[in-house]
């Protein structure tokens, strides 16, 4: 098999993985402009400072020893079996960088003939890589668990971020759909990245030049809609992982029906639950930026998210008695509390309102959407227009003035999508959440 046979086999095998941001699309050159967008092998990401960078995205190997049964990829599919070597992962990284068509690497894999023996063969990759090529460009790697610990160590000295998917909420649920895998494999790597990341923070502040481990942190993926679980554990889990393991980003990812199995959903005529999807972002959201708690926008009487209204919109329907909020005296945090205020909003109102009092003009100039904020908001002790403090009457208005989905969930068809570009948060993407 050609190495550019692999390359559709192995790019396409890794669509699924979102836990790089986003995929590809089939969009083709037709000769009459610039630029491709092949069926799949270049995704997005973003770093630390907000640049968006194009990573290949690839699998080592589609071949697995695993029978997950949401996975495409299981032993027990008929799908046609390729895998790399790591002077072939080498030389298509390096092939594309010097085109100018990637700035680093997504590498995942399935378990071929054992945990360790997968590690080993990506570690090799990595290391030929940054030694062999000297490639210093962004690398992601999933390391894989139940893989000794000294693979994992050694491998996240040559990684940017690595990342090992949780893949389902609950260890019920692994247990029912992905019998080879257990939640303690899972987590160890999770702790032991953890644990190595803090201990070179203090091994670089005593020596300049030490290696550096995984600095970009750590992330995994929950596959959402395969099995029961609502979306106030999903959460819940998702809490608990930013709070136990330190974790840079939690990915969530709509369940694709690619396997007939009678302990999956059944399949309808809806497709992914994107909308689900979507607003499990933007609590991701609000979690790690805007102070909230899981218990603040759910809890077990009202286990799931509101269809029509984002979850900050929701809570703050739910929660009139703590409004309406005055722009002038309010803390950052209760800012940021109030639906069409976003953090970098927030934040340009408490600089701006020490220069002066400020009113509605100022805060349309500063970004804030007063179409929604004008029912949670008091400037000067007066509020935009009379408005009733009153739940129904507040929906209402919201709706009729185009409160509604973003095309973009309603309308698309499946593929991975971005916190960013997908929902239109772009560059107002504070304003969605």
């Amino acid at each position: 098999m050609s190495i550019y046979d692999k390359l559709n086999i192995l790019t396409d095998a890794a669509k699924y993985d979102v836990a790089c941001t986003s995929s590809g699309t089939e969009r083709k050159s037709d000769g009459t402009g610039i630029g491709s967008c092949e069926l799949s092998g270049i995704c997005h990401s973003f770093s630390a400072d907000g640049r968006c960078i194009s990573l290949l995205k690839i699998l080592f190997t589609n071949e697995c020893i695993y029978d997950c049964k949401y996975c495409i990829n299981r032993w027990s599919n008929d799908v046609k079996r390729a895998s790399f070597t790591p002077d072939e992962v080498c030389t298509l990284t390096m092939e594309f960088y010097r085109r100018n068509y990637i700035e680093g690497l997504f590498l995942s894999s399935g378990i071929l003939n054992s945990p360790d023996y997968t590690m080993e063969l990506l570690y090799a990759t990595l290391y030929q890589l940054r030694h062999k090529h000297h490639f210093q460009g962004y690398i992601h790697v999933k390391s894989i668990p139940g893989a000794s610990q000294e693979l994992i160590q050694m491998t996240g000295f040559l990684a940017d971020r690595m990342s090992v998917n949780l893949e389902l909420p609950t260890a019920e649920s692994l247990k029912a759909l992905a019998p080879n895998k257990t939640r303690k494999n899972i987590l160890t790597p999770m702790r032991l990245v953890q644990n190595k990341m803090t201990e070179n923070r203090h091994e670089i502040r005593l020596y300049r030049n030490a290696p550096r481990f995984v600095p970009a942190g750590q992330s995994t993926q929950m596959i959402i809609g395969a099995t029961p679980e609502t979306d106030y554990q999903i959460v819940k889990v998702a809490e608990s992982l930013y709070q136990k393991f330190e974790l840079k980003r939690v990915f969530y990812s709509a369940f694709v029906h690619v396997n007939e199995d009678a302990a999956l959903p059944a399949r309808t005529g809806e497709g992914p639950p994107l909308l689900r999807e979507h607003r499990l972002y933007q609590a991701d959201w609000l979690l790690r930026y805007y102070h909230f708690q899981a218990d603040e926008l759910l809890s077990n009487e009202n286990p799931n998210f509101n269809v029509v209204f984002d979850p900050k919109c929701n809570w703050a329907l739910k929660h009139l008695e703590e409004f309406p909020v005055e722009v002038n005296l309010a803390d950052y945090k209760m800012l940021l509390r109030v639906p069409g205020i976003g953090y970098k909003s927030a934040v340009r109102i408490v600089k701006a309102r020490r220069l002066g009092r400020l009113d509605f003009g100022d805060l349309k100039k500063i970004g804030v959407v007063l179409k929604r904020a004008l029912y949670f908001i008091t400037c000067n002790g007066r509020m935009m227009y009379p408005t009733k403090m009153d739940e129904d009457y507040i929906t209402r208005n919201l709706l009729s003035a185009g409160e509604k989905l973003p095309f973009e969930v309603t309308g698309m068809g499946y593929r991975q999508i971005s916190l960013f570009d997908d929902v239109r948060f772009g560059n107002c993407r504070e304003n969605y959440v």
